[in-house]
């Protein structure tokens, strides 16, 4: 299951995520928000956060207007490694080397074609653990 949810900024990128998803026949936890009216993005970051490091969610996307918010808000959160980047290089080596487990979106910065395409890589790559895990291990104790 995929745990995704959104601001205003981010909410029709939300929902043509969600729907090409849901294409694929992947189960997809929505969180909200459910309109493009003005909220406050920690909120919503720190749903999906929690369901990602509780393992209710295996992955988790949030969307906002650039996706910095979101990711800043989620990595607060004990347990999630979350990534904003536009490249595809970056969201390959951030499942590779770091185990990422949320990706965040910005809905006025990227188009639909590259954030399926990244949203693809982010979802197919699988974490290679070895000499990493330590690192990811490190890393979560700086929490």
């Amino acid at each position: 299951m995929i745990a995704i949810a959104c601001d205003h900024g981010g909410y029709q990128l939300k929902e043509e995520i969600k729907k090409y998803l849901e294409g694929k026949g992947i189960e997809v936890k929505d969180f909200g928000t459910d309109s493009t009216a003005s909220v406050d993005y920690p909120v919503y970051a720190k749903k999906v956060a929690e369901c990602v490091a509780t393992k209710q969610a295996e992955k988790g996307i949030l969307c906002c207007g650039t996706g910095l918010g979101m990711m800043l808000c989620a990595n607060k959160t004990e347990g999630v490694r979350a990534i904003c980047t536009n490249d595809s290089y970056s969201v390959k080596f951030s499942r590779l080397h770091n185990n990422a487990n949320v990706i965040c979106f910005g809905g006025r910065t990227m188009g639909i074609e590259a954030v399926l395409y990244n949203l693809e890589i982010f979802l197919n790559t699988e974490f290679e653990g070895g000499r990493h895990q330590k690192r990811v291990e490190l890393y979560d104790k700086i929490l």
